[in-house]
């Protein structure tokens, strides 16, 4: 009977395990406070989750600057055209961008160095979340809605 190399199974358990502890301490550490919420991919469309996203956030009582190229007011907001024409200090960014476009945005997003990343589901990049770790900028793979109805955010 010829044995199995379980090597790297084990690696892939143990990074696993290290991510969810990692992802854990992020939401714990950032629980419960006030934040600056950048959306990127900000829509004035209420079928999108980024505009569900806005909503929840104002409900929750973030502060939410909506990330838009041409749009003016989102949900009684003024729109910001670009990551680098922020000029606050962001606690979270929430991404709502395919990687397609977040690829080209990853220099903007390092600039603007926030507090955390949240990944929402579709906008998972290899590339991002490489430049966003090799700059120690802490992100999550999670769905804001969901993080702020189960009081995780």
């Amino acid at each position: 009977m010829q044995k199995i190399n379980t090597e790297p199974l084990r690696f892939l358990i143990l990074f696993l395990k290290k991510n969810d502890a990692t992802q854990n301490h992020i939401i714990k550490s950032m629980k419960n406070k006030k934040h600056t919420v950048v959306v990127l991919g900000a829509s004035s469309n209420p079928d999108r989750y980024s505009n569900k996203a806005i909503k929840m956030l104002i409900a929750y009582g973030h502060d939410v600057i909506p990330i838009h190229p041409a749009l003016k007011e989102i949900e009684g907001l003024p729109v910001v055209p670009s990551l680098a024409a922020v000029d606050t200090k962001v606690d979270t960014l929430t991404i709502y961008v395919g990687p397609q476009k977040s690829k080209t945005l990853i220099n903007e997003i390092i600039s603007l160095s926030p507090g955390r990343v949240i990944l929402n589901p579709g906008t998972e990049s290899f590339e991002l979340e490489h430049g966003l770790s090799q700059n120690k900028i802490p992100f999550i793979k999670g769905c804001t809605l969901v993080m702020l109805q189960t009081e995780q955010f």
